[in-house]
């Protein structure tokens, strides 16, 4: 082969689960994600798997995503709220029978829905371990993140919290997959330099960065960013391709705005009377999605038109053509130029892929399977393979960066979040404290201690000063940090004057449960 691909779906949601509640909005974060996008990957890989072929995919599961897609509480909510969809579905069957375009969109959402139901059934609810399957079979590779998706980078002045953020990761994955990780997706593809010294205690091989982290490095990469350097450790570092990168992140150039694919925001949750809705919407008090959408992204200041699956169907045909043919040209032109084949990396976030992008589970599909078929230029490979098959490469130490705005920190790092690190770095401070104060605690007090570690961890994620800053759910993400912080605080205190309040601990444990069997000697 003259070269290689290497697709890296990243799959991640912070940890959102409210028992006190009988339906919270936020939930429905987790539920739009599996139906929309994880069953979809499922099914695809599944015809792959059917078809006798051998594509390789590498995809990130985070451990709070894990978590919460193995609760047996969300579990169940989740089977409840696929139930009402369909009901809903079954609903607008019947209310669109005199309207011929509508009632096409309502028989497919039909149809899907009840494939949805049938896969989930199919694996027992247990998403996770459906993913851990093509893994066991050898034709995909999980690499896990850190515990809560902190931004590592702002917390290198903590190193214990760095490494506790990744040594917890590791552990949960190990819990999962029933074998260790190889490979790592720093959080937001956040590099600093020394990470790569927890990486090595941590056992893994390789993460990801942004090209100009690896553009950047010291010295620089004699192949760029189509080729992993060395750190002076032996951690490899892949750099994302900028060009596979655009086609499909980009406003105005990427492949899911074109007009012929489902638009996201006009949902019959808005467009419908507010009482025949009602009972179907994340939140009953106020509209929201259902997941029935009935236009198409139509373009333009033009009045929406209906959604045509058939001609959105040859639109992710004919990208997933044009994509083929660009990775091609790209990987022929540089194999003309490199003494080695090139290695193209190509990172996504999961959820693009069928929830925000509706089309964007059959574009993958279009794509591996022309891929697979149709070309002999290059192969789908992970990471992994490709370090085994190229064990020699250049060492080089990458440069600080991200793949966030501006390429460093200032997404998670700005005027309307910037309050939450002064409390984070005392927090961090503090249970390194606690773990020395207490070397061999009671059971109370080991209990105490693993549930002030989960609210530091839970209040780490990158998640809530990711979402002050787009302004999306702003109250509830303050309301987290805030929350997590203060039951942080309230077992120092109890630990610190010896006056544990195990009826409330108890009541915090039911509600954070994650990582039942966390080792706060990480923090030490």
């Amino acid at each position: 082969m003259p070269g290689y691909l290497a697709i890296i779906l990243h799959a991640h949601l912070p940890f959102v689960r409210h028992p006190e509640y009988e339906k919270f909005l936020e939930e429905s974060w987790l539920f739009e994600a599996i139906t929309e996008t994880y069953l979809p990957l499922l099914q695809i890989m599944s015809g792959w798997h059917r078809d006798g072929m051998e594509p390789r995919l590498t995809l990130t599961l985070s451990p709070t995503l894990c978590v919460m897609l193995r609760d047996p509480l969300l579990k169940e909510r989740y089977a409840r709220h696929l139930d009402r969809l369909l009901e809903l579905a079954e609903k607008e069957l019947h209310r669109t029978h005199w309207e011929p375009a509508f009632q096409e969109l309502a028989t497919m959402y039909h149809q899907r829905l009840t494939a949805a139901r049938e896969t989930y059934l199919a694996s027992d609810g247990d998403v996770v371990s459906a993913f851990r399957r093509f893994q066991d079979l050898g034709k995909l590779e999980i690499i896990t993140t850190a515990a809560t998706h902190a931004l590592l980078p702002l917390m290198a002045n903590h190193p214990p919290s760095v490494r506790a953020q990744i040594l917890i990761a590791c552990d949960h994955y190990r819990e999962c997959f029933g074998c260790d990780p190889r490979g790592i997706w720093l959080p937001e593809c956040a590099y600093f330099e020394g990470v790569e010294k927890i990486l090595q205690e941590a056992n893994l091989r390789w993460f990801t960065v942004d090209a100009h982290g690896l553009l950047h490095a010291k010295p620089r990469p004699r192949y760029g960013v189509f080729a992993p350097v060395f750190t002076p450790n032996g951690i490899a570092a892949f750099g994302r391709d900028l060009e596979s990168s655009r086609q499909v992140w980009s406003r105005t150039e990427g492949y899911p705005g074109d007009a012929r694919y489902r638009d996201f925001y006009r949902d019959i949750g808005f467009d419908l009377d507010f009482d025949y809705v009602k009972p179907y919407l994340p939140s009953p008090d106020h509209r929201g999605f259902t997941g029935l959408k009935y236009y198409r992204i139509t373009g333009g200041p033009a009045e929406k038109q209906p959604y045509q699956r058939r001609d959105a169907l040859q639109a992710a045909d004919e990208h997933a053509g044009h994509f083929l043919k660009a990775r091609m040209e790209q990987i022929q032109q540089l194999a003309g130029i490199l003494d080695r084949p090139p290695l193209v990396v190509a990172p996504y976030d999961a959820e693009l892929f069928g929830h925000w992008w509706y089309e964007g589970p059959e574009f993958l599909d279009f794509f591996v399977r022309k891929a697979y078929y149709d070309q002999k230029l290059f192969e789908l490979i992970t990471p992994e393979q490709y370090l085994r098959r190229h064990p020699t490469n250049q060492i080089a130490t990458p440069s600080p960066s991200s793949w966030g705005e501006e390429g460093h920190w200032r997404v998670w790092l700005n005027e309307k979040n910037e309050w939450i690190y002064p409390h984070l770095q005392v927090a961090q401070e503090r249970m390194t404290e606690l773990v020395k104060r207490f070397p061999k605690p009671d059971a109370l007090q080991s209990r105490a201690l693993k549930q002030a570690a989960r609210e530091l961890l839970l209040a780490q994620a990158s998640d809530w000063p990711f979402i002050l800053r787009t302004n999306t759910s702003p109250d509830y993400a303050r309301k987290r940090v805030k929350g997590h912080l203060l039951r942080f605080t309230s077992l120092h205190h109890q630990l610190t004057n010896g006056k544990l309040d195990e009826a409330a601990l108890k009541k915090i444990e039911a509600g954070d449960n994650l990582f039942p069997e966390i080792n706060v000697g990480y923090w030490a």
